[in-house]
């Protein structure tokens, strides 16, 4: 428990008759698959205000070089995606959700090609990819832009809505919250200051927290703050300690963490160590393509065998012009440090990616706070469990950000509009503490959050991290700011808690979580770790897995 973080509930102040107000049906909160997703939908039956902090264009979702999982080929269906996506959930998943959503997978390709989406094709067909975890061919890609392409049709769709109106950089810092339901947000935009959006449905859809650690695959915007503005709002995250790491991510020095897409591995690159051995058939029967979490700790170990910082992916074999072909934005990439995979192994090693854990939700998006819908990377809908099958990710945004767009299109049929602001204010007497550099603290935190919390964890390390956290949040917590970058960090220092303390309390292992001091998964763990923020703390309970 937490009670630095715990006893805050506003980050910043706020009184409603110095600031402006705007009005809508739903608010849709970030802007990338899911929440672009959420508008459509809403905007069918209301007015939607989407709010980004950065521009729409800058999203994970557009960072996404993988594909949308479907079975559309023969010899594959529905019920296998979901068999293969069970399996990889470790005890974790929602056998209902999960068999729902595979099933309007092929639906959903087929309406993103009627939006237009340009996908890859081989002669008249789909083309179908393999990556790791999957027993079918059933990725389909836009060459080694997917998400840059799904977003480019939405983004067109959702600018050329009459219904819906777009803040671009324009930072949400808490959710409003009266009599025990979600109403708005309060906001802050660099023209306009501090704002209050009231509408009768918020959509989260924010992203994960892959910038809580050092080397990251996210765009530099992704420090979690829909999951702590949840949770300073009283909804449940869950299964936080489950982060997954991407295990083939570019490593140079000096260069941005750029991942190297699970499409590399499968159409056939290697994984070789510093002496040029393939190592992964020692680790896993399934090689290369075996899930993410079990290829990431392979390279962990390889690594630590060897001492060395990075493996390699050796494309060598490939016939000449393949990869350039199939990759080309990842052959520009290699190229710019003079990289070139017909001759030189790539290094790569683990880096932070996706956050399988997030706010838990239903199967129409909605949270236990009435008002509040997420979806996408913050939510928590059980398709992942313990962990991610490649390319099920812009899937389920895509899925449950158009449910929670239709739930929210129902409320604003059936609920009343707010047509004035409610009584909410909130105002923190100036703190007595001595002020903490923000950027030291954000820098510091990375750095520990990726010794301790990464691929391996064990009890001592985790346990001195909570200290360090807490330390931080006693000095960082207790002050009211008004830097964006000072509101990110104390996000990053809440969702770093309950990410760690999530894995302090599950003592064992079990998909992307692992405890080098519990190294095997324990019957008694097939539950989900929850925390809430309740009397003060940030409280720590334990649920079963809803089937």
């Amino acid at each position: 428990m937490s009670t630095a973080i715990g006893r805050r509930r506003y980050l910043t102040n706020f009184e409603p008759h110095r600031v402006p107000h705007l009005f809508t049906d739903t608010l849709v909160i970030g802007s990338g698959g899911a929440g672009l997703q959420a508008a459509l939908a809403a905007a069918e039956h209301g007015d939607v205000l989407v709010v980004t902090k950065d521009a729409m264009e800058h999203s994970a979702t557009a960072w996404a070089q993988g594909g949308i999982a479907a079975a559309l080929f023969p010899g594959d269906s529905p019920e296998q995606h979901a068999e293969d996506t069970l399996r990889v959930a470790y005890g974790l998943g929602h056998r209902k959700l999960i068999a729902d959503v595979m099933a309007v997978a092929p639906k959903l390709i087929r309406s993103l090609e009627d939006l237009g989406a340009k996908f890859d094709y081989r002669g008249a067909d789909l083309a179908a990819g393999r990556e790791g975890g999957h027993t079918q061919s059933r990725i389909i890609h836009s060459q080694d832009e997917t998400g840059k392409e799904v977003m480019r049709v939405l983004i067109d769709r959702v600018r050329a809505h009459p219904r819906i109106r777009v803040f671009e950089e324009c930072f949400a810092i808490d959710l409003l919250t009266h009599e025990g339901r979600n109403v708005g947000a309060v906001t802050h935009h660099d023209k306009y200051g501090h704002q209050m959006f009231w509408a009768t449905t918020t959509v989260l859809a924010t992203g994960g927290c892959g910038c809580i650690y050092r080397e990251s695959t996210n765009p530099r915007v992704v420090t979690g703050d829909g999951l702590a503005m949840a949770l300073r709002a009283g909804a449940v995250l869950r299964d936080m300690e489950m982060i997954q790491f991407h295990p083939t991510v570019l490593y140079v020095a000096g260069a941005a963490r750029t991942l190297l897409s699970e499409a590399v591995r499968g159409d056939g690159a290697y994984l070789v160590n510093r002496k040029g051995e393939r190592f992964m058939p020692r680790y896993d029967e399934r090689g290369e393509l075996a899930p993410r979490d079990v290829v990431s700790r392979a390279i962990t170990a390889e690594m630590r065998r060897e001492n060395t910082s990075c493996v390699y992916l050796d494309m060598r074999h490939f016939k000449p012009g393949r990869f350039a072909e199939r990759f080309p934005n990842l052959d520009r990439l290699c190229q710019d440090f003079d990289l070139h995979a017909e001759r030189d192994l790539i290094p790569v090693r683990p880096s932070a990616h996706y956050t399988v854990g997030g706010i838990v939700v239903d199967e129409n998006a909605e949270t236990p706070l009435p008002g509040l819908l997420a979806c996408g990377e913050v939510a928590s809908t059980g398709l992942h469990g313990a962990n991610r099958l490649a390319s099920n990710s812009l899937l389920e945004s895509l899925v449950l950000g158009w449910r929670a767009g239709g739930r929210a299109a129902e409320r604003a049929r059936n609920g009343n509009r707010f047509d004035r602001p409610l009584p909410i204010s909130h105002l923190l007497p100036p703190s007595p503490r001595t002020a903490l550099d923000i950027v030291d603290v954000a820098n510091s935190l990375r750095s520990v959050m990726s010794r301790n919390v990464a691929v391996e964890r064990v009890s001592d390390r985790l346990q001195e991290t909570l200290e360090i956290i807490d330390f931080w949040a006693r000095y960082v917590m207790d002050k009211v700011f008004v830097d964006p970058s000072a509101w990110e960090t104390q996000n990053m220092l809440t969702v770093a808690h309950c990410v760690t303390q999530g894995a302090f309390t599950r003592c064992e292992s079990r998909g992307v979580h692992f405890r080098t001091d519990f190294p095997d998964a324990a019957d008694q763990w097939q539950r989900h770790v929850d925390l809430v923020r309740a009397e003060g703390n940030v409280q720590v309970s334990t649920s079963a897995v809803a089937n």
